[in-house]
This record gives structure tokens, C-alpha cells and sequence, in this order.
């Protein structure tokens, strides 16, 4: 019972030392991939298309607005004098041009953020492409991203390395 407990200790000093130098050393590293993807040009061409398609859209939902304002109008300054049925259908009138203009917002919505998926995600594509080869030219196990509403990041070592920099130089982008 000696011998193998002798033994099992073996064992255990002799195995701690091979773990401990076949652990690869950790190296950490942040970037504000918001930050990034802003000072990539191709951010400020896909946001000037995002603001025209908005101000499209803004000009559409203020045309049906002014449509129904103006039909509102006549209904209120015509009420009185209206027999039950022509009543009846101008507010029919102002209740679909009520809905439209509500399918018209909700659409117009989902049609934008898809529009902006679309532009942005080559632009996101090109940054995580270079945020990767960063990684891997200088050796980093594991990079954080520090932008709003990304994560949390409860805590972040003084020993961890802002890539930011390298990964604008990675891109061409100069400061």
C-alpha cells in the first residue's frame, strides 16, 4: 500500500511539470470595433446611401401625411353638412389612409434596417477579416471587443494590448 501510494506521488511530481510548460502563454487584446468600422471609408459611403434612402422614405411618409391632414380637414369643416353615408365612408377614407400610413412606417423600418445589414456587413466582413490577421501575425489568444452594446466587459487587465491601431494600420487607415 506504501509502494503505490509512493507511486502515485511519483506520478504527480512528475506530471505537474509537464503541464505546466505545455500550457502556451496567454496574450490578451481589446478593440472598440465601433471605432473601427467608423474610420473605414467605406462607412461614411454606406451611411450618406442609409441617409438618402431615409430621406426618401421621410418624404413619402410626410406626403401621405399631408394627404391625410388635408382629407381630416374637409371632413371636420364638412361634417355638419354631411348626409350619414357620405360620413361614413370619409371616415372609411381616414381609417385606411390611418392604416397605410401605419404599414407604410412599419415597412419602411424593417426595409431600412435591412438595407443597412446589407451595406454594412462587407464593411464588418473586412474588419473581422483584419482584426483576425492581427490576432494571428502577433500571436494574441484571445481580443475583446470593447465597443457599446457589444458586451460586457466587467473587467479588463492593464496588461491587455488596444489593437485598434494595428488594425488600422492592417487596413491602410492612417489618423
Amino acid at each position: 500500500m506504501k509502494m503505490i501510494h509512493r507511486l502515485i506521488l511519483l506520478s504527480a511530481v512528475l506530471l505537474i511539470p509537464v503541464s505546466l510548460f505545455s500550457q502556451k502563454s496567454i496574450k490578451l487584446g481589446h478593440i472598440d470595433s465601433q471605432k473601427l468600422i467608423m474610420a473605414m471609408p467605406e462607412s461614411d459611403s454606406a451611411q450618406k446611401k442609409l441617409q438618402k434612402v431615409e430621406q426618401e422614405f421621410q418624404a413619402t411618409l410626410e406626403e401621405l401625411q399631408v394627404e391625410f391632414n388635408r382629407k381630416f380637414k374637409n371632413y371636420q369643416d364638412n361634417y355638419t353638412t354631411m348626409t350619414e353615408l357620405i360620413r361614413s365612408t370619409k371616415e372609411s377614407e381616414l381609417n385606411e389612409l390611418s392604416e397605410r400610413i401605419q404599414n407604410f412606417q412599419a415597412q419602411a423600418q424593417q426595409d431600412f434596417e435591412r438595407q443597412r445589414m446589407e451595406l454594412f456587413k462587407p464593411i464588418q466582413e473586412k474588419a473581422k477579416k483584419a482584426v483576425d490577421e492581427v490576432a494571428e501575425e502577433n500571436g494574441y489568444t484571445y481580443i475583446f471587443d470593447i465597443g457599446p452594446g457589444v458586451g460586457a466587459i466587467v473587467y479588463s487587465a492593464p496588461d491587455t494590448d488596444d489593437i485598434l491601431p494595428l488594425v488600422k494600420t492592417k487596413l491602410g487607415l492612417t489618423e
